[in-house]
This record gives C-alpha cells, structure tokens and sequence, in this order.
C-alpha cells in the first residue's frame, strides 16, 4: 500500500513524517512500513531507498529498523550501519520499537556526504541515526510512504498511522503535506483485496490490514 505524496515540483532537501503502529502484528511474518525517496542528480534519478521500522522475527523483540535501497541501474546502495545487526544484514538493524509511540522518520542530507536516515522517538525524544547512505545525487523527489506486508491476506488485521508529513525543498521552503495519491498492489501481482488507506478522523492517515476496503485506487486520502 503507497501513499504518493502531493509535493511542489522542485527537488527537495529533505523529507520526514511521523509513523505510529496502532495494531502490531502478531506473526512471525515480515511488515515493514517505510517512508521512500529518490535520489537525483540535477533532475536525473540516480536511486531510491526507504526508511523505516519492521516487524522481523529475526531481530530482538522481533522489532528491526532499515535504512537501505537501489542504484537506478540495479544495486544495493552502500554505508556502514551505525547499530548491531543481528542478522549481518547491511542494511537492517536492531531497534526497539514499540506500538503506540509516535517515531519521525527523517532523510536530509548527511554532514559528510551522502544520505542520512534517522528515527526519532518524540516520546523521549532520543534521535537515532541510522547510517548515512551512498545514495548519489543531490536532492531527493518523488516521497512517498507505505507498507509492505507480507502475511497471509487472512492474517490477523494489523494497521498504522501516518502524521505530519514535511518536506524542504532546496530553496529553504518547508512544505507541509496535506494530501496523498492511494495506490495497491494489484490482486493478480499478489496483492490482498481487503486493504485499506483512509484519513484517519483525528488526522493523518491509517492503513489497515484485514478489513474492508473503502477507499478505492488512485483516490485521495489527506493528513488534515
């Protein structure tokens, strides 16, 4: 499920948004909900990767954070993880999420090159920096959030709340996100029918596993 971010069209400095987890999964099944950016270079997508926290059975408490992605010609993007690994993998780390916690999710440019990817929780206030990514480029476009389940579509019903999206653009323009374009993976690609993204009524936006489905495809779900 994505939430493709209505955003100014210039190239961006930098982008965050808030992620809570309402229900949390209660398989061993792999979720992962992530906010994503390209990478460009003067206009030129040179990549893409994505920050944020998964549900892994492999890692403490089964709770994990990644900060990874792709070169545009195929890849995975490089940068020394600043947090144990449980599993050696490069590009997911040990972090102790919990549900009910608000976590900013951030991607702004790393003070000695590259891409920095950190996670604040805003209930303590303890900002962790994940690595900074060789992405290339120097701006970033075309944000947007989602999640990635990969569970049963009969699963118990898992959902998420996404709040305060923001991006900055190159010129110093902090520009707060009201809206977003709802796209699903299709049935036949091995999407489930009973997902759902809608404007939550205390604001931002849920997305739901296991339910009803009542907003439909390329509709238009806002944050306020």
């Amino acid at each position: 499920m994505h939430l493709i971010w209505d955003v100014p069209p210039e190239p961006l400095r930098s982008v965050a948004v808030t992620l809570r987890v309402l229900e949390p999964p209660t398989t061993p099944d792999l979720y992962f909900w992530a906010l994503q950016a390209s990478f460009l270079d003067d206009g030129r997508r040179t990549g893409a990767a994505h920050l944020g926290l998964q549900h892994h059975a492999g890692y403490p408490g089964n709770t994990a954070a990644n900060w990874g992605g792709y070169h545009e010609n195929g890849g995975e993007l490089g940068g020394q993880l600043l947090l144990p690994s449980s599993l050696g993998n490069p590009n997911t780390c040990d972090f102790p999420w919990a549900a009910g916690i608000d976590y900013r999710l951030r991607v702004e440019p790393g003070p000695q090159g590259g891409w920095r990817g950190s996670v604040t929780d805003l209930d303590s206030g303890v900002e962790v920096v994940l690595r900074d990514l060789e992405g290339g480029g120097n701006a970033l476009g075309a944000p947007m959030v989602w999640s990635e389940v990969f569970a049963d579509c009969g699963g118990p019903p898992t959902s998420v709340l996404w709040t305060d999206p923001t991006v900055e653009t190159q010129s110093g323009y902090l520009f707060q996100v009201q809206a977003a374009r709802l796209n699903y993976q299709r049935v036949e690609s091995g999407g489930c029918s009973n997902t759902d993204s809608a404007t939550h009524p205390d604001g931002g936006v849920v997305q739901r596993t296991t339910t009803v489905r009542e907003t439909p495809q390329d509709s238009v779900a806002f944050f306020r």
